[in-house]
């Protein structure tokens, strides 16, 4: 679709939106239908690098069989979605900490795309077992479905029906590509430096947080910060990447601008691996709350609607261009992007710089359920329990009442403070509180 199309079909479902959007709705879910209906195959073709694909789809499954949190929780449903000539595998550790993804590009399959779309599946047993004794030059035919995906060597063929998605999956989708959209590259690697950094990774369980420094002209280890380092909370996490280190040409290390998460691009050529890390081993990426603020405010249900109709899968999403192209408010658009991730809709490529579309099937009724902290919010303000007590240029003091207590919250400017005991144990390092959340809520009303 060009960008002159774009901007047509995109006004045209702005201007749906504020008349009720009832044809566009009744548009969308008539297209989705056709599709589920009469093209029930995404994509069907073979391998162009089966062995190393092989490696990779394993090392997918053995992050998704992982957990490094206090309470292990068994989700093992990796994301397949088709579309833009690009095949993309995704995933999260049952501690929902790290987030793991299979970029394969067109050089990396020899077959047709049918349809756009997605589904989810588990990675059983004689999935491992058949991935494990692909040879190098294996005959390998990859089939994925809106129901399944199948996989057919030469000495096996398995189908992995689709399971649904969890929600926890949904909210840690939400929070990692806002944590990736905010990621600077800071190291690349060549396949030698990467093995050496990766024999200095501690055994066991190593407690503490280490730190990827580069000094003397290489990469090392150590339990100090220092100018440039990349932090690394829960370092045995990083033995997840071991399995596929032999066949890297280059890895690429990010960190947010906040230091407290993190990610490596392992880069094959015809594809790239990517794990994301939350700030700690013990800290999923479902409980940071990283789009509280933009979910606060409020957009039409109707464009996300229209956005759903016209982005298939895979599919870049520029939010600055829409934006520019169809004049809408950047304040708009970034909560608008909030609403798309919070459903699972939207995903960001690190590696390429852009957002990118999932087409799931959602309900925007669903953000609510999936965050308590924004529910918890508009209860306050629908309870009109929040009072402003000073509201001068980038100054803003407000009283909310709490359970048996008022909390006093601060804005100013870009800082937000409250008494609360959420905030006095994160200082906003996993998203607003309900309090402050409450109070914007309120300033943004009036």
């Amino acid at each position: 679709m060009n960008s002159t199309d774009f901007q047509y079909q995109y006004a045209a479902s702005s201007t749906l939106a504020r008349e009720g959007a009832a044809s566009l709705l009744k548009l969308a879910h008539h297209s989705e239908i056709n599709e589920v209906n009469n093209v029930p195959c995404f994509f069907w073709g073979s391998l162009t690098e089966p062995y190393l694909t092989a490696r990779c789809w394993i090392t997918l499954a053995k992050v998704v069989r992982s957990s490094f949190g206090l309470m292990p929780v068994s989700l093992r449903d990796p994301i397949v979605s088709v579309g833009a000539e690009k095949l993309r595998f995704e995933g999260f550790s049952s501690c929902n900490g790290v987030y793991v993804r299979l970029d394969m590009l067109p050089e990396a399959v020899d077959g047709e795309y049918v349809a756009s779309g997605t589904t989810n599946v588990d990675f059983n047993e004689p999935m491992i077992h058949a991935l494990n004794l692909v040879q190098k030059n294996e005959r390998v035919v990859l089939g994925v479905g809106q129901r399944d995906v199948s996989v057919a060597t030469e000495k096996a063929k398995v189908i992995e029906k689709k399971v649904a998605l969890p929600n926890r999956w949904i909210k840690g989708l939400t929070n990692v590509q806002v944590s990736l959209a905010r990621m600077n590259q800071l190291f690349a690697l060549n396949r030698v430096q990467c093995i050496q950094l990766f024999q200095a990774v501690p055994k066991g369980n190593a407690k503490g947080t280490y730190y990827i420094t580069f000094r003397s002209g290489k990469y090392s280890l150590s339990t100090l910060a220092t100018p440039g380092s990349v932090r690394i909370g829960g370092i045995q996490r990083l033995r997840l990447l071991e399995g596929i280190l032999p066949w890297v040409q280059q890895m690429h290390l990010y960190e947010s601008e906040d230091r407290e998460t993190c990610a490596a691009v392992a880069d094959f050529g015809k594809m790239r691996l990517m794990m994301a890390f939350s700030p700690d081993a013990t800290r999923g990426f479902s409980g940071e709350g990283s789009a509280l603020e933009s979910l606060a405010q409020q957009v039409s249900n109707e464009w996300v609607h229209g956005l759903n109709y016209l982005l298939k899968s895979n599919e870049t999403f520029d939010p600055t261009l829409v934006s520019i192209e169809n004049d809408v408010d950047f304040g708009t658009m970034d909560s608008l992007v909030a609403h798309l991730s919070a459903m699972g809709l939207l995903g960001y490529d690190v590696f390429e710089r852009h957002h990118f579309y999932r087409r799931l099937p959602f309900k925007t009724e669903r953000i609510l359920g999936l965050n308590p902290r924004l529910k918890n919010a508009q209860q306050l303000v629908s309870n009109d329990d929040i009072v402003i007590l000073d509201n001068r240029a980038g100054h803003v003091e407000a009283r909310v009442k709490g359970t048996g207590v008022f909390h006093t919250v601060l804005l100013h400017g870009n800082e937000a403070k409250c008494t609360c005991q959420w905030f006095t144990s994160y200082q906003g390092k996993r998203g607003l509180c309900k309090h402050v959340l409450a109070v914007r809520m309120v300033l943004d009303a009036g």
